[in-house]
């Protein structure tokens, strides 16, 4: 499955099902069909995907990991494939974008 998040401001963003699943955990938010981030919601929503976003890569940094593309050596090694920061930047364009806007960001609609 595929999720369709959009904005009456910007282009919309898909991703594939995991990689969503685990952003809408993050931001405290149920996976499903359909769904709703509001105005209110985003920038809270925009401070914990950056802050989980800090924790993985301080942790990856005691381990030896010093920058992004490394990080996605790691996360390759470990069958994730791409770092958080980079899976998660069109997404928090989009709420940035949203939220700068004063509108909503749906999928599934």
């Amino acid at each position: 499955m595929l999720y369709k998040f959009k904005s009456s401001v910007c282009a919309e963003v898909i991703m594939l099902q995991p990689n969503a699943e685990e952003l809408l955990k993050i931001i405290g938010k149920a996976p499903g069909a359909t769904g709703i981030i509001t105005k209110d919601q985003i920038p809270g929503a925009i401070e914990a995907i950056n802050k989980e976003i800090a924790a993985r890569e301080a942790q990856a940094q005691g381990q030896g990991a010093f920058d992004d593309e490394k990080l996605d050596e790691d996360a390759v090694a470990k069958g994730d494939g791409v770092s958080l920061r980079r899976r998660a930047g069109p997404f928090l364009d989009l709420l940035k974008q949203t939220v700068a806007a004063g509108k909503d960001v749906v999928w599934g609609v």
